[in-house]
């Protein structure tokens, strides 16, 4: 499942915090691999920064750590771009989720690991699911 499963930057900045059993659970799926995009990494950079307070030498480890799991990020296209605007004018999304939902489809996955978004939903065939639920 890891690669065909997405990572929301909700799931990388669990494994980097101090949440309890959700930081657990988001180390195991973060250990597992999976697929991320570049506006997960820049939204993880912002969190890390803000929220986690890390320093930027931290960040860059990080970072190199979440790629080495998740290698080859997705980039970020106008052709991204403009499915992700599709999927927004459809379902309501903001663009963020939108672009991020784009990236997955692209990417082939067939799930999209987030707690942002109605668990169970399916979005041309991808399926979103909260890893969280339960602990």
């Amino acid at each position: 499942m890891a690669g065909s499963t997405f990572l929301d930057t909700n799931i990388i900045l669990y494994a980097y915090s101090f949440a309890g059993r959700r930081t657990e659970q988001a180390e195991r799926l973060l250990l597992e691999g999976g697929i991320v995009s570049v506006q997960v990494l820049n939204e993880f950079v912002s969190g890390a920064r803000k929220k986690l307070r890390m320093e930027w030498t931290e960040v860059r480890t990080a970072i190199q750590r979440i790629v080495t799991q998740c290698p080859n990020p997705r980039p970020l296209s106008f052709q991204t771009h403009e499915a992700a605007f599709r999927i927004c004018e459809r379902y309501g999304f903001s663009i963020y989720d939108g672009t991020m939902i784009a990236s997955a489809l692209e990417a082939g996955c067939k799930v999209l690991c987030t707690e942002d978004l109605q668990h169970g939903q399916v979005i041309d065939g991808l399926r979103i699911e909260n890893p969280f639920l339960g602990t």
